[in-house]
């Protein structure tokens, strides 16, 4: 369907995360039930009375915008929300902090975008949109300097699309872990396929090579939890009607 045609469903807000993990909370906490509009998987349900809709486009800006324009060609859209998790650039900030970006950058190409009002919280810093994980101190540093408040991998690129198609859209990402005190690395990265479910045989190898990385795994997986949780929270929160 092109982005002329007629949408065959209506929802006033389209919430977009990543991964299942991240949609999860929401689909708990609104009651969505799960549907196709053709051949995309989404969740259908209601807040405050008016029609939403949630769905999971996978990891990195190529999924994000795929899985995104899937669902605007399908559904008729007033706003989008992205709502997940994001990686701190710093050690200070607290695991679950509530991250509201005044400006969302791609760092591919540089393009800067800025989220529409939605909710109290007053926006401030940057988002970084990457492809890549980004672990080094030196590269990290400099991102800090220019305003970089946490990096994420999609959100530049769902506001890329919704831009062009006049879409209002907004973010409620929460830290749910950081860059910068070794937790994630390259073989982290990897114990999840790049459509947000969990890499099962790298996991079960991760461990036997590293046993001693439990206890900091747990640890990482419950930042996960709860950032996903605190998103959930604060999107619903702020596109519930007064």
């Amino acid at each position: 369907m092109s982005p002329t045609s007629t949408p065959a469903a209506v929802a006033q807000i389209a919430f977009i995360c990543a991964m299942p993990m991240e949609i999860e909370p929401l689909v708990r906490k609104l009651d969505l039930q799960e549907s196709t509009l053709g051949d995309l998987t989404v969740h259908r349900g209601s807040l405050g009375g008016q029609p939403v809709v949630a769905v999971v486009t996978g990891m990195g800006t190529e999924l994000a915008t795929a899985g995104t324009t899937r669902l605007l060609d399908a559904v008729q859209v007033e706003r989008v929300v992205v709502v997940g998790i994001t990686g701190a650039v710093e050690n200070e900030t607290p695991i679950g902090t509530l991250v509201l970006p005044e400006v969302v950058v791609n760092s591919a190409t540089g393009d800067e975008f800025r989220p529409a009002p939605l909710g109290e919280g007053s926006p401030s810093g940057t988002m970084w949109t990457t492809d890549h994980l980004t672990t080094d101190l030196d590269e990290i540093a400099r991102l800090r300097a220019r305003g970089v408040v946490s990096l994420d991998m999609e959100t530049a690129a769902i506001a890329a699309l919704c831009e062009r198609r006049g879409i209002p859209w907004s973010v409620f990402r929460v830290i749910g872990d950081r860059a910068t005190d070794g937790s994630v690395d390259e073989e982290v990265f990897k114990l999840s396929n790049m459509d947000g479910t969990p890499n099962n045989e790298a996991i079960e190898r991760y461990f036997a090579e590293h046993p001693e990385r439990v206890e900091a795994m747990a640890r990482l997986a419950e930042g996960a939890l709860l950032g996903a949780e605190t998103a959930a929270d604060a999107a619903i929160r702020a596109c519930t009607p007064a």
